[in-house]
């Protein structure tokens, strides 16, 4: 997977840092851990905030539990745990401790989709937006980039209500952007990375940026020009945005680090084909078959979720 702009850090690096500067000022700020202080580097949140962090071993269903034990008494409790494990073990919490019962616990994510490579399929979350996306009452959020995620974070040590924020490993640009706007994010509204008149890319978390590069490419190659939406947060969506993005009538592309089931694909299908949207249309993601094994850029790769695998989608698309 190509870069076209220079990684700063990972996502979880900058939500430890956001996360430690809010608990300087704000003793309700809670983090619950599953033997996860590590990989969530949460190890110098701990060693500043002793008092402010509970570790529950690996008991991931007791990890919600006692987050939304602590959210019920007023404290901003952020649960922090491998995706893969938060969204299925514990996904029985999820839907009655926290959504049912309006705990608002903010629920992270860490090492996402298939950012545990090699581990294989027991250790990847392709399934995390689509059951939580049948679950009422929770917000889901994939930041692209450093600003997005040190914004969501921040917004949601302030939400009353609860809310799943996904991050994978990898370092990922400080802003990614063509002309950053500070002020240019809210929770359920979608960020125009850049502006373009032939094809729309719709893409969420680390699949944002391997968008970048094929709009690169088809612009430099091909003199096509594609206007790129991050839509950081999955539910609910940003349906203004994305019916005036269709109603420019060029095919969209979405790309996703998730199954192309019940994930970012087809809750953009489902919304535009509901509103009388006729686009060509592909949804990019991790099909419905036993995922290959490797790193994540290899699987990216093999995949097509890829600035040069994106690139070729868009042609053919654009063919058809």
């Amino acid at each position: 997977m190509e870069e076209t702009k220079t990684a700063a850090a990972a996502n979880l690096e900058v939500f430890s840092e956001v996360l430690q500067n809010l608990a300087a000022t704000d003793k309700d700020i809670m983090v619950v851990t599953s033997d996860s202080r590590g990989s969530g580097k949460l190890v110098p949140f701990g060693q500043k905030y002793p008092e402010q962090i509970v570790e529950v071993g690996i008991a991931e269903q007791n990890l919600v539990g006692v987050a939304a034990g602590l959210a019920s008494m007023g404290k901003k409790a952020f649960a922090v745990s491998p995706a893969c494990f938060l969204t299925a073990r514990a996904l029985e919490q999820i839907k009655n401790d926290v959504a049912y019962s309006d705990n608002p616990v903010k629920l992270i994510g860490i090492s996402a989709g298939v950012s545990y490579g090699a581990l294989g399929t027991t250790h990847h979350s392709l399934h995390d937006y689509a059951v939580l996306r049948a679950i009422n009452n929770i917000t889901i959020v994939a930041p692209a980039d450093n600003f997005e995620t040190a914004e969501a974070i921040k917004a949601a040590a302030q939400m009353t209500s609860p809310v799943y924020i996904r991050f994978g490993k990898k370092g990922m640009p400080e802003n990614l952007q063509q002309n950053p706007n500070p002020s240019d994010f809210k929770i359920g509204k979608g960020r125009v990375i850049q502006e373009g008149n032939d094809l729309t890319f719709i893409a969420t978390g680390e699949a944002v940026l391997p968008c970048v590069e094929a709009a690169r490419l088809l612009q430099k190659d091909h003199q096509i020009s594609c206007k790129i939406i991050s839509l950081h947060t999955i539910k609910p969506l940003d349906t203004e945005l994305l019916l005036a993005a269709a109603a420019m009538g060029k095919p969209i592309i979405t790309a996703e680090e998730h199954s192309v089931n019940g994930g970012l694909g087809e809750a953009v299908a489902s919304l535009l084909f509901q509103n009388g949207c006729t686009n060509t249309f592909k949804i990019v993601g991790l099909p419905d078959d036993h995922t290959v094994s490797g790193s994540q850029i290899e699987i990216f790769n093999h995949y097509g979720i890829s600035g040069e695998g994106l690139k070729n989608t868009a042609l053919n698309l654009i063919k058809l």
